[in-house]
């Protein structure tokens, strides 16, 4: 290399050693500073015991279990203690007991003292929309137990009319636990809310003949997107509604909405940034181990593309009616259902729905969904729209069904192939094209390739 080129090199390379220099002076101590356990929170869900510790920055962390008695062990690397434990409610859970001291200089370790044995599992949370570095520590429990709130597939229990099965309807508190959702003036949490007005709706809901409510969520815990909607299937429900009650980065941002699933984009920047968020909500509330339940459900997606496609025309469905009949007592942010990616309405089989009951960040309608009284109106007008939809569609089977059509009536789907004619179907199932075309709105006798037609069965 010419000698000219090497003089240029030598004051640059000086220059990037001096930067270099400095950068590791300034890390140097942040690298040996020790993390402090801020606080510690707790949350009992009806099959495990979730606690959080609150951390001043990432810290590595190892958990065991020793026996006789029963512990679980949580040795945290160069990490301080400085958390008040008084508060903690330890009576509906398996721990009797936390203790903590440092260990080998500047490590901790924590102690579990249980009055159970229990599976537990741990992970790390990267500090995330406001909430800080968290080590999550979940307790499973290994039986069933009557601690905490009661399961969520089977409470409240399903209570038939006369010989026909009740429709049932899950319905999904939106956050809970760990994630407290959007916030609003005074304090107002969103997960509060929306707990209540599902309450709320639950029991407007179980005052009906021939309906059944299920809350997905019982109490102040989380539960992840994939396994609300998982839970709905295993309740067997006929319609899975959702409860949210948003912010946006404006305060003016208002009015109710509905959403289904979008398997295309969003209708709207709104509904888009909405899905966003609280799709973000896993990593919130935290979601520990990995499953392959995703990878499953993408290896089948075509088997279930067909159910998935009469499942969202059903959606569209009853989410008309939910809108409409929330627009008499709520400002409507679009008047028309609108679509997005949520992946909590990832059912295949279930009808499902996601509700906005209003912006939180909103005063005036954070002061509304406060009031127990415009919770209880709200409540009615989605029970209402509920209603309108399975008035006109009852599922097969139903006590619904069979007021409508009579015993052994209801409704069965047909997805129309190449060739087929209204008429022909008809007859194929012997109704008229008046039936037809009533109970699936049909303006003509034009059909499309793909579609799902209702058609009533006796």
């Amino acid at each position: 290399m010419p000698r000219t080129i090497l003089t240029l090199l030598k004051p640059l390379r000086a220059r990037r050693l001096g930067q270099l220099l400095l950068a590791c002076a300034l890390w140097w101590p942040l690298l040996g500073q020790a993390v402090d356990v801020d606080s510690v929170r707790l949350w009992r869900a009806p099959d495990h015991t979730r606690l959080v510790f609150d951390l001043s920055g990432p810290a590595q962390h190892t958990l065991f279990t020793l026996d006789n008695p029963d512990r679980v062990v949580i040795d945290v690397s160069n990490t301080r203690f400085k958390a008040d434990l008084a508060s903690l409610n330890l009576s509906e859970t398996p721990i009797k007991e936390i203790r903590y001291a440092p260990r080998d200089g500047s490590n901790l370790r924590v102690v579990l003292d249980l009055s159970t044995k229990v599976n537990p599992d741990s992970f790390f949370l990267q500090r995330q929309a406001g909430a800080a570095d968290r080590l999550v520590v979940d307790l499973k429990d290994r039986g069933p137990t009557s601690a905490g709130p009661p399961s969520p597939v089977t409470q409240p229990p399903e209570e038939a009319s006369g010989s026909m099965r009740d429709i049932i309807i899950a319905i999904d508190a939106g956050h809970g636990g760990e994630d407290p959702g959007a916030s609003g003036p005074n304090r107002l949490r969103e997960k509060d809310v929306v707990f209540k007005i599902a309450q709320e709706l639950a029991r407007a809901i179980n005052n009906r003949p021939g309906y059944v409510a299920k809350l997905v969520r019982t109490g102040d815990y989380y539960v992840a997107l994939r396994e609300r909607r998982n839970i709905a299937r295993k309740m067997q429900a006929d319609l899975f509604i959702s409860i949210h009650a948003d912010a946006f980065t404006k305060p003016s941002a208002k009015g109710a909405s509905v959403f289904a699933l979008s398997r295309r984009g969003a209708t709207s920047e709104m509904a888009r940034f909405l899905a966003q968020r609280e799709n973000e909500s896993d990593l919130i509330g935290g979601v520990g181990s990995v499953s392959l339940e995703d990878k499953d459900e993408v290896l089948a997606g075509v088997l279930v593309d067909l159910s998935m496609t009469a499942t969202l025309g059903a959606s569209l469905q009853v989410g008309d009616y939910v809108l409409k009949s929330m627009g008499q007592v709520a400002h409507l942010h679009k008047h028309q259902v609108e679509q997005a990616g949520f992946a909590v309405l990832k059912s295949p089989d279930v009808p499902s729905i996601l509700v906005e009951t209003g912006f939180i960040s909103n005063p005036t309608e954070a002061k509304n969904l406060a009031s127990s009284r415009y919770r209880t109106k709200l409540a009615a007008q989605l029970l209402k729209g509920i209603e309108q939809y399975f008035n006109q569609f009852p599922p097969a089977g139903t006590y619904l069904a069979n007021k409508k059509f009579g015993p052994g009536g209801g409704v069965t789907e047909y997805i129309i192939a190449r060739g087929d004619t209204l008429s022909e179907i008809a007859k194929r199932f012997n109704v008229s094209v008046s039936q037809l075309e009533q109970l699936n709105n049909l303006n003509s006798q034009t059909i499309k390739v793909g579609q799902t037609l209702r058609i009533p069965t006796s």
